[in-house]
């Protein structure tokens, strides 16, 4: 297996680019988001890798980190998530913004993607609440405010989240920017004070 690979890069692609490792050309597929963070023709770079082998071929696929190869791996544990489909996904949300809209159940953040449907994106955010954390490292606020968006009262939180919202944010980005206020301020601001705290979050972001 192929894990890893540091060379030249030697040519790009749409999805791909070809990276020559001590004379010997590898073809790696990417998602578009990995190829947007490499450098250019010429320099040296480093790439995390997944050998995928079928009957008739064997394709790399690169990563930018190791964090985006176990996305990558974990979203193809959904039914009807292939190669294709993880890309798609991985070329139109970084790791944190997959994270946020699993934890946060926001399927139309997932269904931003090509080729993921609503009811793929319903599959998704659902078999893989569970699963993400244990290797993203988890958040306990963002946990938290997911427990409450679910809640059968609404909270300073929930209430936060949905006035953003209403401002033309998304769930994921809005649960996000919160969850990021009340690790800083803690979590029984008023919700004044937490929208306030959050729009700061969203202007560093």
């Amino acid at each position: 297996m192929i894990g890893k690979l540091k060379g030249r890069i030697d040519s790009f692609g749409t999805d791909w680019l070809i990276i020559d490792v001590s004379g010997v050309g590898y073809h790696v597929f990417c998602s578009s988001k990995t190829l947007a963070a490499l450098p250019s023709v010429g320099e040296f770079t480093e790439l995390h890798t997944e050998m995928l082998v079928s009957q008739d071929m064997i394709r790399l696929v690169g990563f930018a980190s190791v964090l985006e190869r176990e996305w990558f791996r974990l979203l193809q544990t959904v039914q009807g998530v292939g190669t294709r489909v993880a890309l798609a996904i991985l070329s139109t949300l970084s790791a944190s913004e997959i994270a946020n809209a699993i934890a946060l159940q926001d399927k139309p953040m997932i269904g931003r993607a090509s080729g993921v449907g609503k009811k793929l994106a319903e599959r998704i955010v659902l078999e893989l609440k569970d699963k993400a954390p244990a290797f993203t490292g988890g958040d306990a606020m963002l946990s938290k405010l997911q427990a409450e968006l679910g809640g059968p009262r609404p909270t300073s939180a929930s209430d936060a989240v949905s006035a953003l919202v209403n401002l033309g944010y998304g769930q994921s980005q809005a649960g996000a920017a919160v969850a990021a206020a009340m690790r800083k301020n803690g979590d029984d601001q008023p919700t004044e004070k937490l929208i306030r705290q959050a729009l700061k979050e969203l202007a560093l972001s």
